[in-house]
């Protein structure tokens, strides 16, 4: 059981008749996380970086529901289409979990989108968080269940799975930052003071990471406002312009990061963008730092690229943001107003989803425990 403190009896409203007065015992609520691989089986090919995620999660007092899909592998992916949507659809339904977060990337997350239960969600809302392909949740969620905090943040295997302790925490912290706001309260994010991208110390130690130091820039004013969108751009075309993209109004920055691509690549991919008028229907761009990024030998940098693609457009762009593949990761709530500063290498987030840490309280009636969301019984627990 969960610890509690300072206990009270409340009269509980709205329940069954046979519930007059009963003992609540509030305080320290544990948070729940339900996780689930919509796409790369990582928590099958990554053990040990697997275990060292659930461990972290365990000294920070969090309670770790793993989806069916844990441990398994089906060539490429965790399962097929079906089993990959129906473990989603499992932590939905879970009205005990606060959060669902991805166990790590891929490809192919979009294959679910359209099998998932948003009105279920909507009604029941939970924090989703994770990055690159899980972009395609993220938006999908932002889209058909808004009552969803979704937050582009990190992801159980590939972020909170390193040997660095000192990264881990600095990208959880973050994380709690976001994940814990108030609904109207503005909240603000420090970028960190170094970085990495280094592919090392996967499974295993190899060696300490090279960390640089670390600064935004920007193109025409180092200053942005306005509503943020985006995600992993790579994970955009697998489901742009569907009905699980969110609708341009023409005030929002457009967020966007890549990993390990080349030249060409980020070419074509922002060249979509163009062809597809999204540059014509923002205010600005903010451009995440590009992890591992191979220029193919013609010395341009991701922001060469996109200029040159924007041509005459006169976007303002902040670029080098750290919600990316790099280390540590800001954390960063899609669907929030934002200002970004690249000199003080500040973002605050304001407006945030209602939906917050819910307080979840144990309630004991004849030897029985329910589950109590302020004045509602959830479910009974065995």
């Amino acid at each position: 059981m969960r610890k509690y403190v300072d206990w009270k009896y409340v009269k509980i409203k709205k329940c069954y008749t046979y519930f007059n007065y009963i003992l609540i015992l509030r305080g320290g609520n544990t948070m729940k996380i339900g996780t689930f691989s919509a796409s790369t089986p990582i928590t099958a090919l990554s053990p040990n970086r697997y275990a060292r995620a659930r461990r972290f999660l365990a000294t920070q007092g969090v309670t770790l529901v793993a989806g069916n899909l844990t441990g398994r592998r089906d060539s490429y992916r965790a399962g097929s289409i079906k089993e990959r949507a129906a473990e989603i659809n499992a932590l939905i339904h879970d009205d005990s979990l606060d959060i669902l977060m991805a166990t790590i990337g891929g490809t192919n997350a979009n294959s679910v989108l359209a099998m998932l239960d948003y009105e279920y969600l909507n009604q029941h809302p939970k924090t989703i968080v994770g990055y690159s392909d899980a972009t395609a949740v993220l938006l999908a969620v932002q889209t058909h269940a808004p009552n969803c905090r979704v937050i582009y943040g990190p992801a159980l295997v590939a972020s909170l799975g390193a040997l660095e302790s000192e990264i881990v925490t600095t990208t959880w912290q973050n994380f709690l930052t976001v994940y814990r706001a108030a609904p109207g309260q503005a909240v603000t994010e420090q970028a960190p003071a170094q970085w990495t991208d280094e592919a090392v110390n996967w499974e295993t130690f190899e060696h300490p990471k090279h960390m640089h130091a670390n600064t935004w820039h920007y193109t025409a004013t180092p200053i942005l406002t306005g509503r943020l969108i985006g995600g992993n751009l790579n994970t955009m075309y697998g489901f742009f312009n569907s009905p699980y993209f969110p609708k341009l109004t023409g005030n929002e920055l457009l967020f966007i990061e890549d990993a390990e691509k080349t030249a060409a690549t980020l070419e074509k991919n922002f060249v979509m963008l163009a062809l597809a008028g999204v540059f014509d229907q923002i205010s600005g761009i903010i451009l995440g730092k590009h992890a591992l990024y191979d220029d193919q030998g013609s010395g341009r940098l991701p922001i060469d690229i996109l200029q040159e693609v924007l041509g005459d457009r006169q976007l303002p762009i902040i670029y080098d943001y750290d919600s990316c593949h790099t280390v540590p990761m800001l954390s960063t709530p899609l669907g929030a107003d934002v200002r970004i500063d690249a000199q003080a290498r500040t973002v605050t987030f304001s407006k945030l989803k209602n939906f917050v840490n819910r307080p979840y309280l144990h309630a004991w009636y004849k030897n029985t425990c329910f589950l109590i969301n302020d004045k509602h019984i959830i479910k009974q627990l065995d």
